[in-house]
C-alpha cells in the first residue's frame, strides 16, 4: 500500500535491500474551477477575448552533496521540456503537459537509480507555470498538485505526497527530492512555494 506523505515528511527508498531501481516520479494537477467559470487553465484574455491554458513544467534539478548545482551547463543539471533525457540516460522526462487536462499523471519522469552518477546526490522535482506573470496566472488556480513515485519493476505505488496549500500568486513551487545518503536514496516531501518562477531559470538560481 502506497504511503501517504505529508509536508516535510521522509521515507527510505533502498534502505534494507529493498531491490528499488526504476522508479516513475508522476506529477499532476488540475485547473481550479469556480461559479462562473474556470479560474484556472481556461480564462478570458482581456485583450483579444480569447482561452489561455495554464502550462504547468515539470523539470529535475540535479545537485550535488553541496546542494549545489553539479554543472554550468542546464543540461548536466537539469532535465527539462528542453532536455527530456540526461546525458547518463539514468533521468529521462517523458515529455511537456501543455494542460494538464485529464485524470492521473500530467508529467512523468523515469529515474534509473543505480544509474544514477556519483556527483548527483540530490534530484528536485520543481513545477513552474510558464510565462505566469504575462499570462497573470498563478498556482491559486491549481488544484490537486501531486507527486507520486512508482516501483516500474513491480508496478507499484510507493508513495504520494498531495500538495493541499493555498498558493496564491506563486508561480513556482519545490515539490520534493530524492536523495542519496550513505549510499542509500531517499525521498523528501517538500511542498515549498516561489513567488516568482515564471522561467525555469529562477528556480535555478535557488541552488547556484
Amino acid at each position: 500500500m502506497a504511503i501517504n506523505l505529508q509536508k516535510g515528511q521522509k521515507i527510505d527508498l533502498t534502505k534494507g535491500g529493498s531491490g528499488l531501481r526504476r522508479v516513475m516520479v508522476g506529477l499532476g494537477w488540475d485547473e481550479a474551477q469556480a461559479s462562473g467559470g474556470f479560474l484556472g487553465a481556461l480564462f478570458r484574455n482581456n485583450n483579444n477575448n480569447t482561452s489561455q491554458s495554464i502550462d504547468c513544467d515539470a523539470s529535475v534539478i540535479l545537485c550535488g552533496s553541496n546542494g549545489k548545482l553539479v554543472s554550468n551547463n542546464i543540461n548536466d543539471c537539469c532535465v527539462y521540456f528542453g532536455n527530456l533525457r540526461h546525458s547518463s540516460g539514468a533521468i529521462v522526462h517523458q515529455g511537456d503537459n501543455l494542460t494538464g487536462a485529464g485524470e492521473g499523471d500530467d508529467e512523468q519522469i523515469m529515474i534509473d537509480l543505480p544509474q544514477i552518477p556519483s556527483n548527483i546526490e540530490r534530484l528536485v522535482f520543481v513545477v513552474n507555470i510558464y510565462d505566469a506573470r504575462v499570462k497573470n496566472q498563478h498556482f491559486g488556480m491549481i488544484r490537486n498538485a501531486f507527486i507520486r513515485l512508482v516501483d516500474m519493476d513491480k508496478n507499484n505505488e510507493i508513495c504520494r505526497f498531495n500538495l493541499s496549500e493555498q498558493y496564491q500568486n506563486m508561480t513556482g513551487l519545490v515539490v520534493a527530492e530524492i536523495y542519496r545518503r550513505n549510499g542509500e536514496w531517499k525521498f523528501n516531501a517538500i511542498g515549498q512555494p516561489v513567488q516568482e518562477a515564471s522561467r525555469l531559470d529562477a528556480l535555478l538560481r535557488m541552488y547556484v
